[in-house]
């Protein structure tokens, strides 16, 4: 079946702020479209989820760019409510050269994987699990219930249905301890993917919900009070020929060197990974001890307070390296899976460069360790708000190395314009914001 020549195939980019935007082209000259792109603009990169462009961004109103749909990320999804087929691809911010723009989020992480591959024989397999929540439910269930499942079952259906035809496969479905929130993670694949899936389900997410008379929102708080949506982005390694080496029996925590220096990189570079995973003032609403929400930067063997967790698989007649992986719990679907998963990988390179040593492990909530247990294993708190998280990062040095200079620029621009637009709201006020947008 063929789309109407007078439809439309969006071409979509998750942006700095986590927002997919893009620009539409008719389906009848697709084919120009897919070779040429269509036009972009530079501080279109500055825009906060607010839709202000941030002050002092490298841009202003100049410049043009192309967005460059690459064809493997093509969505097409047909419905029987006489709506025009779902018809996007997700996009690469070019020059007009056909040279990647150094602010392009797909990039940075692009680049991040192909040197985490280049100088190390590393890949990464990855899985996003995202939690949202479903507004709108008068009716409260317990937890983790049957009952909540039951209650929502027909939106998850219709959910699951719609990534299935996104080519976004998941994992399983958990009804959550929140009201109406579920957990939905997605199956492994290789990095990229992994990343364009995360955004392809987000959108999925929210356009079902909405066309059920529901509204789903990813925000890190609904309410202050209520329980927190993260993203937890599951990570193990493989070799050039695809193995997993991810494993060591006789490792701290049963980790291989590389991904012990891996871990010793990102928790190392944790603050200013904050700013790009945990990126909007609501984020540090979550980020809080005792809310299995990662507010100390440590490695621990299934302790969900840690920022990394150990993560190992069922023994039972299974190879154990074929599970084993870790766990970045400091991160929320205000970022872009792009910017978080290439921040990651870019603290992880920082730490394989230096061959850093395993992290102690920390086997406790990190909250009930005294000052000296805190120095002599390492643990420290993540900033507590978005601007100190923005200050940590534009202070470290590494982190700065990770991108161009006018991607910094435009970056810290536009999060500190969100975060001086915020100045005025109260706690109930943000949570709102935020649960309208995201």
């Amino acid at each position: 079946m063929h789309d109407n020549p007078e439809s439309i195939a969006f071409f979509a980019t998750s942006d700095f702020s986590g927002l997919v935007r893009g620009r539409g082209v008719p389906v009848r000259n697709l084919p120009a479209f897919l070779e040429s792109g269509c036009g972009w603009v530079p501080a279109d990169q500055a825009l906060t989820a607010f839709d202000v462009i941030g002050e002092g961004n490298p841009f202003g109103a100049s410049g043009d760019l192309r967005l460059m749909p690459d064809p493997a990320t093509e969505v097409r999804i047909v419905d029987d409510a006489g709506r025009p087929p779902w018809h996007f691809f997700l996009a690469d911010i070019q020059t007009l050269d056909g040279d990647p723009w150094s602010c392009c989020a797909r990039f940075f992480l692009k680049s991040a994987l192909a040197d985490l591959e280049e100088r190390f024989g590393l890949g990464l397999s990855v899985a996003f699990e995202h939690e949202f929540t479903l507004l709108g439910d008068p009716a409260p269930a317990p937890g983790f219930s049957m009952r909540a499942f039951r209650r929502e079952e027909s939106t998850v259906t219709a959910i699951i249905t719609a990534l299935r035809a996104a080519r976004v496969p998941p994992e399983m479905v958990l009804p959550e301890f929140g009201q109406s929130q579920f957990e939905i993670p997605l199956s492994p694949a290789p990095a990229l993917t992994a990343a364009d899936r995360a955004v392809v389900f987000r959108e999925v997410v929210r356009d079902v919900a909405e066309r059920l008379g529901r509204r789903a929102t990813f925000a890190p708080k609904v309410r202050p009070e209520a329980v927190g949506n993260g993203v937890h982005i599951h990570f193990s390694f493989v070799d050039s020929k695809g193995r997993p080496v991810t494993y060591d029996a006789e490792g701290p925590g049963e980790l291989s060197a590389p991904a012990a220096a891996f871990a010793a990189g990102v928790l190392r570079h944790a603050d200013a990974l904050a700013a790009l995973t945990a990126p909007s003032v609501v984020s540090y609403l979550r980020l809080k001890p005792h809310h299995w929400a990662a507010a100390f930067a440590c490695l621990g063997r299934q302790n969900r307070e840690a920022t990394i967790r150990i993560c190992p698989s069922t023994r039972t007649g299974r190879d154990p390296a074929a599970g084993h992986h870790l766990e970045y719990r400091a991160a929320d679907a205000t970022a872009s899976p792009y910017l978080a998963l290439g921040a990651l990988v870019r603290a992880g390179i920082a730490g394989l460069e230096e061959n850093l040593p395993a992290p102690p492990l920390v086997d406790t909530d990190p909250a009930d360790l005294d000052p000296a247990a805190c120095e002599r294993l390492g643990v420290r708190p993540l900033p507590g708000d978005l601007a100190a998280a923005l200050d940590a990062l534009a202070a470290d040095k590494v982190a700065m190395g990770w991108a161009a200079p006018d991607f910094w620029a435009c970056y810290l621009a536009m999060k500190r314009s969100e975060w001086a637009g915020l100045a005025d709201y109260d706690h109930v006020a943000l949570c709102d914001a935020y649960a309208r947008v995201y």
